[in-house]
């Protein structure tokens, strides 16, 4: 088997994940992946030591893979130089993620986009990767016209510094002590914040809420689907939640969309209300599929196209590190590296 030279930039929570998934998978690494940030130093990560690079345009030469784990102004820095070296680059920030030159991909989605790529793919917002496992094998079948979601995003969605700041406060508060308030906009611990990322002031939504819509259409090729979206930090670790109300072109019932469902690639369906089973952040986490569940017909309608249903997945892995993995996966199963 062809083994491939894989680069990492960024080596925060989402870059240590990154390297995890590349060995539980058994990926075919040629070599340590060589691991870059902004400046040079050993590092230990997950128990192996890496001998980290200066991230820089001389930095990718012999590389076949880059997955970038960094920020939106590092990618847009780089992009040149990971191409102009001949690797594919995998980002999971903003930077490219509308940029029509370029595929927004999760495999199980829309993987046939990875055949017209000029070099750079791009990661999906998390929110949006998680909603569409659910989403497109539904979207497939019967045509989904307008989203309604509220989203319960986990504290690890903001980075180390977030789930960082959550465990903090939880011991603080335990302690009788004030609160750091730091990296989000108010206190997390038993609170909930409907804030996450930047307002619009055209429309007050927030660009989180925005990137749902945009990245949405563009993955399932549907310019129309409307999408409303409010999405709201939640005092969890790491696994974001998702409320959908859908209403789809064609009926569509409960017992069709779980049978959907549990065929699906990616998911695994969680959907015995009377017992307990439904999907929830803890069973979630550290788990490759997004659970999905409470699948009921929209009661506020007088037809059969609309359904209620529940979603959880892992922000970290479903959301970023393994989605980045599996888009390397499939660029080697098609032939594009």
């Amino acid at each position: 088997m062809k083994k491939y030279k894989v680069g990492l930039v960024g080596v925060g929570a989402v870059g240590t994940e990154m390297i995890k998934v590349l060995k539980e998978r058994d990926f075919p690494l040629k070599g340590q992946v060589q691991v870059f940030a902004s400046r040079e130093r050993d590092e230990e990560i997950l128990g192996e030591t890496y001998h980290v690079l200066p991230a820089n345009e001389n930095s990718f030469n012999g590389l076949d893979i880059v997955l970038f784990a960094g920020k939106t102004d590092v990618a847009i820095q780089l992009r040149d130089a990971v191409v102009k070296a001949g690797a594919k680059m995998i980002d999971n920030s903003r930077a490219f993620r509308q940029d029509p030159e370029v595929p927004l991909v999760v495999p199980q989605v829309n993987a046939e986009d990875l055949d017209w790529n000029k070099g750079v793919i791009a990661n999906p917002n998390c929110t949006t990767a998680i909603m569409l496992e659910a989403v497109a094998p539904l979207h497939k079948a019967k045509k989904v016209k307008r989203i309604i979601a509220s989203t319960y995003q986990a504290a690890s969605g903001a980075g180390a510094p977030g789930l960082a700041e959550l465990e903090q406060q939880m011991k603080e508060y335990v302690e009788g002590r004030e609160l750091t308030v730091k990296a989000f906009q108010h206190q997390l611990t038993y609170n909930l914040i409907p804030h996450i990322d930047k307002f619009d002031e055209t429309n007050w939504y927030t660009l989180e809420e925005l990137k749902m819509l945009n990245e949405s259409r563009k993955m399932l090729h549907a310019p129309d689907l409307m999408l409303s979206c409010t999405s709201v930090r939640v005092p969890i670790a790491r696994a974001h939640s998702e409320s959908l109300n859908i209403e789809f072109e064609n009926d569509i019932t409960p017992e069709e969309a779980r049978e959907i469902l549990a065929a699906a690639d990616g998911v695994t369906l969680v959907d015995d209300p009377l017992n307990g089973g439904y999907p929830m952040p803890l069973d979630a986490t550290a788990k490759y599929d997004v659970l999905v569940g409470r699948i009921r017909q929209d009661i506020s309608r007088n037809d059969r196209k609309g359904l209620d249903l529940f979603v959880s997945g892992d922000q970290l892995l479903r959301g970023a590190a393994l989605n980045a993995v599996e888009i390397a996966e499939h660029l080697i199963k098609r032939n594009l590296v």
